[in-house]
């Protein structure tokens, strides 16, 4: 394609982040998209990448490729028998790492929302996810370390720090595009390690929960 069609896919993707990120999934056009990229040819998410979803794909991939080439250095790291904390750095430290290592203004942590609330891209998120055997390796331990709680419960419990780690990763990253906020993102990465550690672990009142 050339460096200029390089450079149009890379002006369309860019585009297509800040907008996502900001007005939601469902409420931007890839003519909208095209517009913001100052495309001339409107059907240019078409001609560049195939079609909307493919477009989304990529935008996928752009975020999940990074963060896993660091998480596979942190699992490489790991000693023989690792604690909890030292699993959830796995997880947690390469996605503050990769979004603090954008230039700014960033757009992705509040991407990743917007991606994992709109139901017709929650299931490409899934998809990348289950794909990514580091962290399944991860969770296999930090399942082990939990297995004194009851799996109703362990279940619920990630499902609150999974989301907790894309909502306050996006909000912090608004805060910090408002002026609001200095980046600290290695700080919140460690923040939120230890956050997620005490809730995961936190004593059971009620075992019987039958989860959410």
């Amino acid at each position: 394609m050339g460096r200029r069609g390089d450079l149009a896919r890379q002006a369309l993707l860019d585009s297509a982040e800040e907008l996502f990120a900001t007005h939601g999934i469902d409420s931007v056009s890839s003519r909208r998209i095209a517009e913001h990229a100052g495309q001339s040819n409107h059907s240019a998410v078409t001609y560049h990448f195939g079609g909307r979803d493919e477009l989304l794909r990529e935008l996928v991939d752009r975020y999940r490729e990074p963060v896993r080439r660091i998480r596979a250095d942190l699992v490489a790291q790991l000693p023989a028998d690792p604690g909890l904390t030292h699993c959830l750095q796995c997880l947690i430290l390469p996605v503050t790492s990769h979004i603090g290592s954008l230039p700014t203004p960033t757009w992705r942590a509040r991407l990743q929302r917007q991606l994992a609330t709109t139901p017709s891209t929650a299931a490409m998120l899934t998809e990348s996810a289950r794909a990514d055997e580091l962290s399944d390796r991860v969770i296999a331990h930090i399942n082990e370390y939990l297995s004194a709680v009851p799996p109703t419960v362990r279940t619920g419990r990630e499902r609150i720090v999974s989301r907790m780690i894309i909502d306050i990763c996006a909000e912090y990253e608004t805060r910090i595009s408002e002026g609001s906020q200095t980046a600290e993102w290695t700080a919140l990465g460690y923040f939120l390690t230890d956050a997620c550690a005490g809730l995961l672990s936190a004593p059971v009142s009620h075992p019987d929960f039958t989860g959410l």
